[in-house]
């Protein structure tokens, strides 16, 4: 068989998944549709694929195929095959951070990079065509509150409101600091249900980011329905003296009484 032939075999096959409304495969898949194939063919036939811009290889000999219709983007929307990667990775994961609060419908800081939260081992991150994958590893990732989001292609798992704007703050400085956390907490906020996140609460969150949580919430954000549930919860606990700005000076600032927190930054929202 040629050359042309076999490329023109795999442009089939690709059709063939799709009509299923499958938009991924891996190289484990084409060895065993293609078993009369040799894998260096295969893979100069992927490579072929991949210039002409109708697949991308995300990691660890996974694929996704690119429909004329994202052909300018140059990429499949992370919605679309997250799920499927780590089913086939074998590994838990949600999505979350900023990438969470912009599915909740925080969009006013519209993330150009995505946030996924795992456990261990470490990933490395991602660049595939243009998109731009953070893997983060999240030590209460089993404890984590996450919901299945409805997408074109299935379902992904994501973060629930509460859950996003727990993450949000403890991972402050890894997304851009409390002024854009503030922003988007505020968005988020109308999101949040009471109930919710007392059901949470116990969920080995850091006391810390649970005081920073309720602080923000109740004398920055001015949303105390939702500070006084922390507040109540931590009512029992024994709480020390924490920064606001994580890793910043803690000397010579004032310390908020209900809280305890020592007011080292002045907030600023992005209205």
């Amino acid at each position: 068989m040629t050359e042309k032939r076999e490329y023109k075999y795999l442009e089939k096959y690709l059709a063939e998944i799709q009509a299923d409304g499958k938009l991924y495969f891996t190289i484990d898949d084409l060895k065993e549709k293609f078993s009369n194939y040799s894998l260096n063919s295969l893979r100069m036939n992927l490579k072929r694929l991949n210039k002409k811009r109708m697949i991308k290889f995300i990691m660890s000999g996974f694929y996704v195929i690119i429909p004329p219709e994202f052909s300018r983007q140059k990429m499949l929307p992370l919605e679309l095959f997250i799920d499927a990667l780590f089913n086939y990775l074998g590994r838990s994961y949600y999505v979350g951070l900023l990438s969470a609060a912009f599915y909740h419908g925080a969009s006013h800081q519209q993330p150009q990079e995505f946030f996924v939260m795992i456990n261990k081992p470490p990933m490395r991150n991602n660049n595939a065509g243009g998109l731009k994958i953070n893997y983060m590893v999240n030590s209460d990732l089993a404890n984590s509150n996450i919901e299945d989001k409805k997408t074109a292609s299935g379902y992904m798992k994501i973060s629930t409101p509460e859950q996003t704007a727990i993450d949000l703050i403890k991972f402050q400085s890894r997304i851009g600091g409390l002024n854009r956390v503030s922003t988007i907490l505020s968005e988020l906020a109308g999101t949040l249900e009471k109930k919710n996140l007392k059901n949470i609460l116990s969920l080995s969150h850091p006391y810390a980011v649970l005081q920073r949580f309720g602080f923000l919430f109740d004398k920055i954000l001015n949303k105390k329905d939702l500070a006084d549930v922390i507040g109540n919860y931590l009512e029992s606990k024994r709480i020390f003296r924490v920064p606001l700005k994580a890793g910043q000076k803690k000397a010579g600032f004032p310390v908020d009484p209900k809280w305890k927190i020592i007011e080292n930054t002045n907030i600023e929202i992005d209205f």
